[in-house]
């Protein structure tokens, strides 16, 4: 991996090819959440410097014959397979810099370092299979009519801090397979993942000015981003509030937009899935899963059990045992399971969250307060404990607001019907499961949720070939597989007359 001197000196805004500091000068340092300390110190960006980055990125599309979008399919292909030989290469440092700086587990990091890699072979290998153009037959020998798929142009890409590099791949891969130029701003709390990738991408050949990078905060940054009159496309992922507002920004250029915005995702366990040993055990062991990996800090989170009610004692009462077993501490140690919120706002947020479900008439199994410190889990850190909350129902504000911490909510159902009214009751529509040994209940049931990803008798995969995307307020747009690649793209209809003659509509 490229020497980070110059970032961690404040270097950290990347345009036209150049490393650079903020205009203003102005700073910021990177707090690790396992134990409150600052690590690294990042460029401050605001609206003068993303004005310099999309200018850069301008210029970048707008060139001549050797422009980026006008590069062959073929090279922009193997430039990509280059990117992803390199994050293989820096596997063990990159997946170190995603746990420091986002608090999960190393294991966490370095699979997620894997699956980037994968999203940039897909996109590689989508884009270098894909035929020329889609012939429209005219309905005559002397047109030729075709339609192309041309790169959108300058695009914004708004990344969310949970999954830094990950999220960012998403939308890289396929914006630079696309032949576009872009603007990318990390989330201020995570950058250094995406500044590494960015020098990945140098490193591979990838032309001046085609990737630019402007480390600073949503409401300058990314506000400058949606309504800058250069950018032909923005994409966000984050909270509904802020997609909101971007899209809002982006409607006044009629930019293309693209939102993922989160979820509150039910786990939906029929007792029929229960029926042997083995059968509880995976549910449970899954439903674990669901809800705490990266301490809940997930969009796919499932945060809602939806538990026949049949089972529902054994099944909480298990569920609890084991969360309370979950080892909390600094992601970097062998051993640990589960990390830190990424911040104190976030571990007050989830506090108050799962303060708010008490006094609501939820009932506490397991969590619900702060750790005892250890050698492995600093008395500073942001850790927050794995918690069950049982007892509840839709109308309490835990059930229905994503809290984006380690906190699970349990509901019961009688019936199949009531068990996909609870599952779609939500805003947001992004993921969901069913649990159940009956194979026609599953598709069946699998069928009338109203969610983007549906998994049966699984929680938490994902294929780069597949859509992601989600229903109702979990956004707009998909990302990964086919799709996710035409939204970086504009349809263009070639016609071509190859026998031109007049018209004669007219005298004369």
């Amino acid at each position: 991996m490229a020497d980070k001197t110059e970032q961690q000196a404040g270097k950290t805004i990347h345009a036209g090819g150049e490393w650079l500091e903020a205009v203003s000068g102005a700073t910021r340092e990177i707090i690790d959440p396992a134990d409150a300390l600052p690590f690294a110190v990042v460029a401050e960006g605001d609206e003068k410097d993303t004005d310099i980055a999309v200018a850069a990125a301008r210029a970048a599309f707008d060139g001549g014959e050797g422009a980026w979008p006008r590069t062959p399919v073929a090279e922009r292909a193997a430039l990509l397979r280059r990117v992803a030989d390199l994050l293989v290469r820096d596997r063990e440092q990159l997946g170190l810099l995603e746990s420091r700086d986002a608090g999960k587990t190393v294991e966490e990091g370095r699979v997620d370092i894997d699956c980037v890699a994968d999203a940039f072979r897909y996109f590689a290998d989508l884009v270098a299979a894909e035929a020329p153009g889609r012939v429209v037959d005219a309905g005559t020998p002397d047109v030729h009519s075709v339609v192309v798929y041309e790169a959108v142009g300058v695009c914004a890409l708004i990344t969310p801090w949970n999954y830094p590099l990950l999220q960012a791949s998403w939308k890289i891969a396929p914006a630079l397979a696309a032949g576009n130029t872009f603007v990318v701003k990390p989330s201020e709390i995570t950058p250094l993942t995406t500044i590494a990738l960015v020098d990945l991408l140098v490193e591979a050949g990838l032309p001046s000015g085609v990737a630019n990078l402007v480390t600073g905060p949503g409401h300058t940054v990314g506000a400058r981003l949606a309504e800058h009159p250069d950018v032909d496309l923005v994409s966000f992922t984050g909270g509904l509030v802020s997609g909101t507002k971007v899209a809002q920004a982006a409607a006044v250029t009629v930019k293309k937009v693209a939102l993922e915005l989160g979820g509150k995702n039910p786990n939906v366990v029929f007792a029929d899935a229960c029926a042997t040993e083995e059968g509880f055990d995976t549910a449970v062991d899954q439903a674990l899963n669901a809800a705490f990996i990266h301490s809940g800090q997930v969009c796919s989170a499932g945060s809602r059990l939806i538990v026949e009610e049949t089972v529902r004692e054994r099944f909480v009462a298990e569920l609890a045992r084991r969360a309370a077993k979950i080892r909390l501490g600094r992601g970097t140690e062998d051993g640990v399971e589960c990390g830190p919120l990424v911040s104190e706002q976030q571990r007050a947020k989830t506090e108050s969250y799962v303060a708010g479900a008490l006094a609501e008439g939820a009932v506490l199994r397991s969590g619900g307060r702060r750790p005892e410190p250890s050698a492995t889990r600093p008395a500073t850190g942001y850790f927050y404990e794995p918690t069950v909350l049982d007892q509840c129902h839709r109308e309490m504000t835990v059930v229905r607001e994503e809290v984006f911490g380690p906190v699970l909510t349990v509901e019961t159902f009688r019936t199949e019907d009531e068990a996909v009214a609870l599952a779609n009751d939500t805003e947001y529509g992004l993921a969901g499961a069913v649990w159940t040994a009956d194979a026609g209940r599953a598709r069946r049931v699998a069928g009338r949720l109203r969610h983007g990803t549906v998994w049966i008798n699984d929680f938490h995969p994902y294929l780069p070939q597949a859509e992601w995307g989600g229903f109702g307020k979990s956004g707009v747009g998909r990302e990964l597989g086919p799709t996710g690649l035409a939204e970086y793209r504009e349809a263009k209809h070639v016609y071509q007359n190859l026998a031109p003659g007049p018209v004669r509509w007219f005298a004369g």
